[in-house]
């Protein structure tokens, strides 16, 4: 039977994410110990969203989860305590063209960031102000929230995807993957490859019901070794010979898109069974 292989939360914004074996559900996400997936963001000095496609550095710096809160690390800089109720004040950003407000989280925090990436930036947080939404186009008549993400609350896939690219790659003499090139935070086990992307829906249990609403585009960050901060082995070409999906314009796919239909505040766990209804 289908089960949950992985858990994984990302709580600043392209930046390393943190394998958890449990989760509880929101609205907006995973979250674990009242740290939310895409909880903080990185921005230049005119507020426009920083990530790995410009600044692949992020994949080194690494949020880890203590009981009094969640502590940063990066190569050659001291370990910071990030500590939500130094939040100071509102500030304009922008995701894509999306403009929205978001707290600043202080000079000290710029300060660190920006010495760990070499470049001026700005840490700041959502708010339950920040209201974001997910393309209804997509959820149809439901008004999906997020935090930082790209544009949805949960990106979900399978390991038997990520085999099966792995086997293209190697039958061309390259290496094989890891999965944190896809930065998911649900990966399945037990179903076939890209079987995931004729869900109607996931059911864990009687209480929890997830939705796939949008097959996800990949950008280059796939091409970004999480564990070196550098742009590695390219797989775009060999995912272009097969996974340009034309209910995205022809973008290249690899996992779904993921919303909450039932059970926000319960807790997903890894090993967890999953029943997977197709879509027909």
């Amino acid at each position: 039977m289908p089960s949950i292989l992985s858990l994984s939360i990302y709580p600043i914004k392209s930046c390393a994410g943190i394998a958890l074996e449990a989760a509880t559900l929101t609205e907006t996400g995973l979250s674990f110990g009242g740290i939310h997936d895409r909880e903080w963001m990185l921005v230049n000095q005119q507020g426009q969203f920083l990530t790995q496609r410009e600044f692949p550095k992020m994949a080194l710096i690494r949020p880890e989860i203590r009981s009094d809160g969640l502590y940063i690390h990066a190569p050659g800089m001291p370990v910071l305590s990030l500590n939500p109720q130094e939040d100071t004040s509102t500030t304009s950003v922008t995701i894509w063209e999306e403009n929205f407000p978001a707290l600043d989280c202080g000079q000290a925090m710029a300060d660190w960031f920006s010495k760990a990436l070499d470049t001026p930036c700005r840490l700041v947080r959502s708010t339950p102000q920040t209201q974001r939404y997910a393309s209804q186009k997509w959820t149809g008549d439901k008004l999906v929230a997020t935090r930082f993400s790209d544009g949805y609350p949960i990106l979900l896939t399978a390991s038997a995807s990520l085999d099966d690219l792995n086997q293209k790659l190697e039958k061309q003499g390259r290496s094989a993957l890891p999965m944190n090139r896809f930065r998911a935070n649900i990966v399945l086990d037990g179903i076939e490859a890209f079987e995931e992307d004729y869900a109607e829906n996931f059911e864990i249990g009687s209480l929890i019901q997830l939705r796939p609403v949008k097959p996800c585009p990949r950008c280059p960050m796939p091409s970004i070794d999480q564990s070196t901060g550098e742009f590695g082995p390219d797989p775009m070409d060999i995912l272009q010979t097969y996974r340009a999906n034309p209910l995205v314009d022809g973008g290249i796919t690899f996992g779904m898109n993921v919303i909450v239909e039932q059970g926000v505040g319960q807790l997903l766990r890894v090993g967890d069974a999953i029943n997977m209804n197709i879509a027909f």
